[in-house]
């Protein structure tokens, strides 16, 4: 018997997450070790029992503070976090009855999720889980040419032999009921990822993810699902990684809600010698950009097998929050703008609709003014949101009668009068109170 699509598509409660629109993603896993992206296995084809013995029983994050962790991420202003149980690789960070490779197994010696979730919990942010479709290090894993350390074996098909694709599906039914029923009420679950669409690749009957769907459905009714188990229709959360969309996320041309996900630098995972980090100002705009269309924004940090997070990812969460201080309640609670409300050049406009409050983030400080189209007589009172100081409004007056037509203002028009001086924060923001 088959889901039934639309019982099933909005199967979550999102009305918190639309609310909260900033959380923080977590890559952890042996990679740590290799320091040099989370792939490391597959790029450097890496077979799975070489990768063990030399990452395995070297992993020691005895470093590993999670109330740090929680502390920035709060700090910064983030609502939830989603943090990877098990990666690609196989390896485990929780104790599970399922398999030895695992992190009680190693110099670490403990489940690392648990404490995870608590000091998160106690900083007031909801947990998420993540969880890979893939393993490559598991007996009945299918090898397959589009992914994974033995894809050009000269023996793949001897490899083969014996592998048994549902048999790892129902291990992924048993970890993940296991990560559903040991930790309190998750919210997230956040699976990947499908690729049907290579050669010899998965996807949703390799996972049986119908059956893995009902399974999470029956545990946690409301929990949120990403959409990367190949079932269309099926996913509480679009997706896309590593890239901005230009407009809100539709689905039969009606928005859906989605998050983009995307790191501090160009891996997930702690990479050493990576050195294109993003500034903190960028990361800002990013968090803006995205809630101006309507999305979430799910931020990573890879910590070193230690256990800390790098000293990059630690400036850049401070520096975020130290704007989001003054400047959260033009993120909590908004979306895009009202159909039909044109954004000036050079800014973004979210928009909190329970308060009527409009708000206009200005990337580039403009010299006096800021022209805002068809809302002349709409806005009650203004002000920079940083300092709460006033910010003058005029309509078509005076002396934009008199050179209306050659600076292109129509006659509904509203014209904000700004402070020479650009305020010293990262991305100003002007406050309306809508009538």
């Amino acid at each position: 018997m088959g889901i039934e699509t639309e019982s099933w598509r909005q199967g979550g409660d999102t009305s918190w997450f639309t609310h909260d629109r900033f959380g923080l993603f977590i890559h952890w896993g042996l990679y740590s070790l290799g320091a040099r992206h989370e792939w490391l296995m597959d790029r450097e084809e890496i077979p799975p029992d070489l990768y063990r013995s030399k990452y395995f029983d070297k992993f020691d994050p005895d470093l590993y503070d999670p109330a740090v962790w929680a502390d920035a991420a709060a700090d910064a202003g983030m609502k939830y976090f989603v943090a990877t149980t098990k990666h690609h690789e196989g390896f485990c960070l929780w104790d599970t009855a399922q398999t030895d490779f695992k992190a009680p197994n190693t110099p670490a010696r403990r489940d690392l999720i648990a404490p995870m979730v608590d000091a998160f919990r106690s900083r007031g942010l909801r947990a998420g889980l993540y969880y890979s479709l893939l393993d490559w290090s598991h007996p009945d894993f299918v090898v397959d040419p589009s992914h994974g350390p033995l894809r050009n074996a000269a023996d793949k098909e001897a490899l083969n032999r014996g592998r048994d694709q549902s048999r790892y599906a129902a291990y992924i039914r048993r970890q993940v009921q296991e990560l559903l029923t040991g930790y309190g009420d998750i919210d997230i679950m956040w699976f990947d990822f499908s690729y049907p669409q290579r050669p010899g690749g998965k996807g949703r009957d390799d996972w049986e993810s119908e059956e893995l769907v009902r399974l999470i459905r029956k545990l946690r009714p409301s929990i949120i699902l990403d959409d990367r188990l190949d079932l269309p229709g099926i996913g509480d959360v679009i997706t896309p990684e590593q890239f901005q969309p230009r407009v809100h996320y539709t689905r039969d041309g009606a928005p859906v809600v989605w998050e983009a996900c995307q790191t501090l630098s160009g891996s997930w995972g702690y990479h050493r010698d990576e050195a294109d980090w993003r500034d903190a100002d960028e990361l800002i705009r990013t968090l803006i950009d995205t809630v101006s269309k309507g999305g979430n924004l799910l931020l990573n940090v890879g910590p070193t097998s230690r256990g800390e997070f790098d000293e990059r990812a630690l400036s850049r969460l401070s520096d975020i929050g130290r704007w989001m201080k003054r400047h959260s309640r033009a993120i909590y609670g908004c979306g895009e703008p009202p159909a039909g409300m044109a954004t000036p050049p050079d800014c973004r406009l979210t928009y909190n609709a329970e308060t009527r409050r409009l708000y206009l983030h200005i990337f580039a400080w403009p010299y006096k003014h800021i022209h805002l189209d068809g809302l002349k007589g709409k806005v009650a009172y203004a002000q920079l949101l940083h300092d709460g100081s006033e910010v003058a409004l005029s309509g078509l007056e005076e002396w934009q009668a008199a050179h209306a037509r050659n600076v292109g203002l129509a006659p509904d028009t509203l014209s904000i009068t700004l402070p020479q001086l650009r305020p010293n924060v990262a991305v100003p923001v002007v406050e309306l109170f809508l009538k």
